[in-house]
């Protein structure tokens, strides 16, 4: 049994390098490991803050960006519905303007056909009218042909004058 249980010197000197170790330890390994524990610990931290502050940025940026899209699309609408207007105007104004041109090349085409109509009608009676001379030349020189035919006529002439 003798082997199994440790003699008292022995556990003294356990006991002392034991303690040497922990001092040993605790100068140089224990400051440097905790403090850079510290340091990790910060550092993390610090990203988990700025992550934080990233996300309340971003959901921040993405309700600013929606905001800025509704504003965009409510403007545009806008645009599209004063540009349908504008259009309608122009169509109408253009409609409106024709019918006027229509309406006046039509009376224009009117009067020339009643000035070309009076023309036609002058040079008919003129015709008319020369016709009518020549068919009573040519008579009156058949029918006068003899003294007594042209006294008749003449006769004729001033009874109608007298009558009137």
């Amino acid at each position: 049994m003798e082997l199994l249980t440790p003699g008292s010197g022995l556990l003294f000197w356990q006991f002392v390098v034991f303690i040497a170790l922990v001092f040993l330890l605790g100068k140089m390994a224990w400051k440097p490991i905790l403090s850079s524990l510290k340091e990790r610990e910060d550092s993390i931290q610090t990203a988990l803050d700025s992550a934080e502050k990233a996300k309340i940025e971003m959901a921040s940026l993405k309700s600013d960006n929606e905001k800025l899209l509704k504003q965009a699309r409510e403007e545009r609408d806008i645009m599209l519905r004063e540009a349908r207007d504008a259009a309608n105007r122009l169509h109408d104004q253009a409609k409106a303007d024709a019918k006027k041109t229509a309406d006046k090349i039509i009376e224009d085409a009117k009067a020339v056909i009643n000035i070309e109509k009076q023309a036609a009608l002058r040079d008919v009676r003129a015709q008319v009218a020369t016709f009518s001379i020549e068919i009573a030349e040519k008579l009156i020189k058949k029918n006068l042909s003899t003294d007594k035919a042209q006294k008749e006529m003449v006769d004729g002439f001033i009874k109608d004058l007298k009558l009137n």
